[in-house]
């Protein structure tokens, strides 16, 4: 476990997994063991959505990639690189073509290992202020790899009223709720609001979407995205693709309590 602490603002992570975080006393996210997910927070990366209907399959300009749903990279551990009082950064580093076993097999899927045909590192930081988290995710590997990113945090909720607004556009968590196993997709857009107890600004670089489920209505996961899965078929999600440059790629994820 890492603790950081910044005036009234602390936070755990758990082997690079957000599992709290609190401000003045106030924790913002769902607690593992509470109904809802099992986990608190995870990443979503090379790819973002299912792959059943695609024969846990997605194609590459390296040729097909056996890839269940959101991708390998939570099938990896993070390694703690650094760390302050305030501070921490962990680390997954991947090599082209290196089979992972599939925590889904057998039970919830048919692909028994997923792999990925290009190298990659992929940073996770966490950096506390005085009301706030910044989440920082920084990506390098090879020239042109193919990707999307998100980022899956479960906010923990405390009143059935609770609400997201995103410019003027007003969401209810029952209209989250009735979304489904798709998710509720707010495009174009890189800053939300969180209406519960308190309130808590979301705002993001470089996803450019969001993405909101729960099937309780003691949680929601408020996640950035760079690709909304469902705006294609199964079989088209390389369609959602972007392109990892010559330098690092960074996206960032600042959570903040209102006043």
């Amino acid at each position: 476990m890492v603790r950081l602490q910044q005036g009234q603002t602390s936070a755990v992570i758990d082997s690079g997994e957000l599992v709290s975080f609190q401000v003045q006393g106030h924790e913002l996210i769902h607690q593992k063991g509470s109904p809802g997910w099992r986990n608190s927070d995870t990443e979503m990366f090379p790819i973002i959505g299912p792959t059943a209907a695609a024969g846990f399959s997605v194609t590459t300009p390296k040729g097909k990639a056996p890839q269940d749903q959101h991708g390998l990279l939570r099938e990896m551990d993070y390694t703690l690189k650094e760390q302050t009082e305030r501070q921490a950064i962990f680390q997954k580093e991947y090599l082209a073509n290196t089979s992972i076993p599939n925590s889904k097999y057998p039970e919830k899927s048919t692909l028994e290992k997923v792999s990925w045909p290009y190298d990659f590192t992929f940073s996770k930081a966490f950096d506390l202020t005085d009301n706030g988290l910044s989440v920082t995710f920084t990506v390098s590997g090879e020239n042109d790899m193919p990707y999307m990113l998100g980022y899956h945090p479960a906010f923990k909720l405390q009143n059935a009223n609770a609400y997201i607004e995103a410019g003027t556009t007003r969401v209810s968590l029952q209209e989250v709720m009735e979304a489904g196993a798709k998710a509720l997709p707010i495009l174009d857009c890189d800053t939300l609001v969180l209406h519960d107890q308190k309130s808590v600004k979301i705002e993001t670089h470089g996803f450019g979407a969001f993405m909101l489920w729960t099937e309780v209505p003691n949680m929601i996961c408020i996640e950035p995205i760079s690709f909304y899965p469902y705006a294609v078929e199964n079989n088209e999600l390389h369609k959602g693709f972007q392109e990892l440059g010559p330098s690092e790629e960074s996206f960032e994820v600042k959570i903040s309590v209102l006043a």
